[in-house]
């Protein structure tokens, strides 16, 4: 019963990244960690690969043996993974006792509904992997209302198409205003509050103006759905991985029975926190509110623990 996460989101949110920070805090923590690349257009890979698309098929193949965009070639070398899926099955098979991070491509069709990443991950699931989408939003989008809104639709759709547990996530949270001034708080834009407040920056808007029905309607529809929500994440961060991680475990059933032996696993669940979700606020305060602060006591904090191993 293999275990793992299904990292997806646009291009630029951060999944490499993500990835191979995951790989480092993971592997810390005692987990064997296989991450397992399908993108066939990453040909840098700063993480160790286990499994890598590119010895079955790459992005710049397809183009030039078929004269295709990027859109279109991606689209075929994820139909092509799909129909050679026991490629991929094989490959996996000496990788059974490990913990999966697969990385996917970043073009939002394949999994808006694009049906080949569907069914691979279906594929997966019928061999009994426990999975878990990790859906990265680059944060910066949260300084744009134009912008939030498109990203919370896509996460509403790629949630709709992919089904499986879902966790919608933050990225570079630490960056975050470096692209302009949140017009609320974090956890208006992480629980996904009242958007009618957002129509009104959006009427404006010279642009968005126009569209007042088109925006009024979008919004009404996400919160009839009502399942659009964020964490946030700082990859660089041991405490904002840590909160995630805990998420994550929950989500795919890690926690509850996962390669540990026994069941020490439950009995960690039991003594952990029950609240997962880890306070907004805290983050608030850590990355927008006082980060210059918490940013050089944390160089302090650092120096005085070289200072002492100098000294020891």
């Amino acid at each position: 019963m293999p275990f793992g996460q299904v990292v997806i989101g646009p291009p630029g949110s951060g999944k490499t990244t993500y990835c191979n920070g995951m790989q480092q805090f993971l592997h810390a923590t005692g987990r064997k960690i296989s991450v397992v690349n399908l993108d066939p257009a990453n040909d840098f890979l700063p993480y160790e690969c286990a499994i890598n698309m590119a010895d079955l098929i790459t992005l710049e193949e397809v183009m030039e043996e078929f004269k295709l965009g990027p859109n279109g070639g991606m689209m075929y070398c994820m139909e092509y993974l799909e129909k050679n899926i026991d490629w991929l099955e094989e490959k996996l098979k000496s990788l059974e006792d490990s913990y999966f991070l697969f990385d996917f491509p970043g073009q939002v069709e394949l999994f808006t509904h694009h049906g080949s990443v569907k069914n691979i991950i279906e594929r997966l699931q019928k061999l009994d992997y426990r999975l878990v989408t990790v859906h990265l939003v680059d944060a910066h989008y949260c300084t744009d209302p134009s912008k939030y809104i498109s990203a919370l639709l896509l996460s509403l759709k790629t949630m709709l198409q992919i089904e499986l547990p879902h966790i919608n996530v933050l990225s570079k949270i630490d960056i975050i205003e470096s692209y302009g001034k949140l017009a609320f708080n974090l956890d208006f834009y992480t629980e996904v509050q009242d958007l009618s407040y957002l129509l009104d920056h959006l009427d404006s808007d010279p642009f968005a103006s126009k569209f007042k029905e088109l925006n009024k309607a979008l919004c009404g529809l996400i919160e009839d759905f009502s399942l659009v929500g964020f964490y946030t994440l700082c990859i660089e961060d041991k405490n904002s991985v840590m909160n995630l991680v805990k998420v994550i475990d929950k989500a795919n059933g890690y926690v509850f029975g996962g390669l540990t032996h026994g069941n020490e696993s439950i009995m960690l669940t039991a003594m952990s926190d029950i609240n997962s979700h880890h306070d907004v606020m805290e983050v608030q305060e850590r990355w927008l509110d006082h980060k210059e602060i918490y940013d050089e006591w944390e160089t302090k904090q650092k120096q005085q623990q070289i200072d002492q191993n100098k000294k020891g």
